[in-house]
């Protein structure tokens, strides 16, 4: 097994161990850990696919593949309610924002680790400005933060949604927990934080999108 292999695989049990501190989250969501266990396994086949059913693709093979083509910073992304996971290469970075990508133009956008935005996902994150939580996140200190979440509602129309957010230790170390409410939603990220820096998370994306479990393959 050689080392873009390996670093593959070590990313996607860095997710099952980010499973095992999830408390949950919102109602009808499935569990980190069920979605870390079916990262591990196969990725499910895209919908709207009817004709015979696709291969399924090993994440680990999709990761080595991707981290021996592509000498840029990646990321192993995993979207919960589709059941699918890709790999994103950043195709371009204004100051602390990176921008990673697809080949079909699927966009991910990070701030030091903190989702911020997506695009051609549908229900669209528009943007979120949660430099509060990222601090003391990043940090490992605990404290109150307030967020707004900017997400694209069925019409089009940009939708601001504040929240007021909890940050703590989760049960395991090196784990971080954001509990956030407001407008009658809440939903919990979870955190892995190594030297300050976010490499493992599951986020929430907002009402339609849900949760999306994040994976640095390489910084």
């Amino acid at each position: 097994m050689n080392a873009n292999t390996l670093r593959g695989t070590a990313a996607l049990t860095a997710l099952v161990a980010l499973a095992a501190c999830s408390s949950g989250g919102s109602n009808n969501d499935p569990s980190l850990v069920g979605v870390a266990r079916q990262t591990l396994t196969q990725a499910v086949a895209q919908r709207g696919q009817a004709a015979e059913p696709a291969a399924p693709r090993d994440p680990a093979k999709m990761a080595a593949t991707a981290l021996s083509v592509n000498p840029g910073p990646l990321i192993l992304v995993g979207l919960e309610g589709m059941g699918t996971t890709e790999v994103l290469a950043m195709t371009g970075q204004n100051g602390g924002m990176r921008t990673y990508m697809t080949p079909n133009e699927q966009a991910v956008i990070l701030r030091g680790g903190m989702l911020v935005g997506t695009r051609g996902l549908g229900h669209d994150m528009s943007a979120t400005d949660a430099s509060q939580s990222a601090a003391l996140i990043r940090a490992g200190q605990s404290g109150q933060a307030r967020r707004t979440l900017r997400y694209y509602a069925a019409d089009g129309t940009e939708r601001p949604l504040p929240f007021t957010c909890t940050i703590g230790p989760g049960p395991k170390a090196g784990v971080t927990i954001e509990s956030c409410e407001g407008n009658g939603i809440s939903f919990q990220n979870n955190y892995a934080v190594s030297g300050g820096a976010i490499s493992v998370s599951r986020q929430w994306g907002g009402p339609g999108l849900g949760y999306l479990t994040i994976q640095t393959l390489r910084p």
